[in-house]
């Protein structure tokens, strides 16, 4: 038996599994190896440092390896739009060249660098690609009108959908791309594998991916898969995205719960209950994100204090231990407590790196663990009883590996009974214990 040292050990009863999944168990995606046991980083590259370059960001690549990040996601790289701009800088979802590096953050040179950097130390590299919709200014426009959607006047318009809330939104930035022009499908695979060929990469987090046919991405798949092996995450989470597309989608769901018990409108028996019977099912291959901040949770949500307070520590805890793959925003190992601005420079405050020793701790509990790797390399979730129903304890198995957590998902101190103690012990407010045998 061991232990890591930031974490405390915990043995529990087992009641049984959560039901068994079925969705989308005959899904053609083939993993890359390095995806198994892998955790996340994402890059705000104009707030992650007061340059705003990739060259900052490499820089950092040593630390972050230190903390036994495995993947940095970059945050969109392009030239951004300047017609109907947001704010002075604009979004960063706002593309003006597909084919280009921001000037802002560096050039192709640097952008290699970047990667070169990552992979000499064993890490990947992701962009982020928009591929539903781009800046009022970008050339495909004028080139190609008719890759774009029109209104009823035959008008190219600012993209206006239905949102999974059933909520109209507008976005009057951007402009949408009609996906029923095959000719647009060849144009936005070439884009995505030329910068698997010219830079490297290792994946892409693709935004709104539900708002592009499924069709596309499965033969974008295919087709970047004969350039090397790739990790594709979708910004969305339709398990049929799964089938034969995408290694992961957003756990949104999880997120919101995990929201909820920080504000104190949820407990852990509603997390029991969402964990048993959750609102869509995917197959035990299937990799959901599991987080507790990105950037639009950090600039439109609010931040970890904001959403959490006490509570944040577990659920981090959860983010790691639950079955998905885990991901970091940055900042948030240096206790990030402003919400970033969207279109504006608004550099992160790293102050004293305080949460640094916290996040390496569960880099190192995930790695060392498969059971809790990713997808059907990890093991599933068991929900435990530990004679108290305030507390949130599971256990997940693979092989001879097993981890056991327990979590106080209350403000108070919480008294558990393990089987063969004498007695029952203790658990402080919002605190956690974690056992590993082997």
């Amino acid at each position: 038996m061991k232990k890591l040292a930031t974490l405390l050990p915990l043995a529990a009863l087992l009641l049984g599994p959560v039901p068994a999944i079925s969705h989308a168990e005959t899904s053609t995606v083939k993993h890359p190896a390095w995806t198994r046991s892998a955790n996340i980083y994402q890059v705000n590259v104009r707030q992650f440092s007061k340059e705003g370059t990739l060259n900052a960001v490499t820089a950092q690549l040593p630390r972050l390896k230190a903390m036994g990040v495995e993947a940095v996601w970059l945050m969109p790289i392009h030239p951004l739009g300047e017609k109907n701009r947001k704010g002075s800088l604009g979004s960063h979802y706002a593309v003006r060249d597909y084919l280009s590096v921001n000037p802002d953050y560096g050039t192709l040179d640097d952008l290699r660098k970047l990667v070169k950097q990552a992979h000499a130390l064993g890490m990947r590299v992701m962009l982020d690609w928009v591929g539903n919709h781009t800046s009022w200014d970008n050339k495909w426009a004028s080139e190609h009108p008719d890759w774009f959607k029109k209104n009823d006047k035959g008008e190219i318009y600012s993209v206006t959908f239905k949102n999974e809330a059933g909520e109209m939104e507008e976005w009057t930035d951007v402009i949408g791309l009609d996906f029923s022009n095959k000719a647009l499908w060849k144009a936005m695979t070439d884009a995505m594998a030329y910068w698997v060929r010219a830079a490297d990469i290792d994946g892409y987090r693709c935004d709104a991916a539900g708002l592009i046919p499924t069709p596309f991405w499965n033969q974008l798949r295919t087709e970047l898969n004969k350039i090397k092996p790739m990790f594709l995450l979708a910004e969305w989470d339709q398990p049929d995205l799964h089938e034969h597309a995408f290694d992961a989608t957003y756990d949104w769901p999880l997120s919101n719960m995990m929201i909820k018990i920080g504000k104190g409108e949820a407990n852990a028996a509603d997390l029991r209950n969402f964990l048993a019977k959750p609102p869509k099912t995917y197959g035990r291959d299937a990799y959901r994100l599991e987080f507790t901040a990105n950037h639009d949770v950090n600039s439109w949500q609010g931040t970890d204090k904001d959403l959490y307070g006490p509570a944040y520590g577990a659920m981090a805890v959860l983010s790691y231990t639950l079955p998905g793959i885990p991901m970091i925003y940055n900042g948030q190992e240096s206790r990030l407590e402003k919400r970033l601005e969207f279109f504006e420079k608004d550099p992160i405050e790293w102050k004293t790196y305080e949460l640094e020793g916290f996040y390496t701790g569960l880099n190192q509990l995930k790695k060392a663990n498969p059971a809790l790797w990713n997808g059907a390399a990890g093991g599933p979730l068991q929900m435990l009883d530990v004679g108290n129903e305030q507390l949130f304890a599971f256990k997940r198995e693979q092989g001879k590996n097993s981890v056991r957590v327990i979590v106080n998902l209350t403000g108070n101190v919480q008294k558990y009974k393990l089987a063969g103690d004498e007695g029952p012990a203790q658990l402080k407010p919002w605190r956690w214990r974690i056992l590993v045998s082997e």
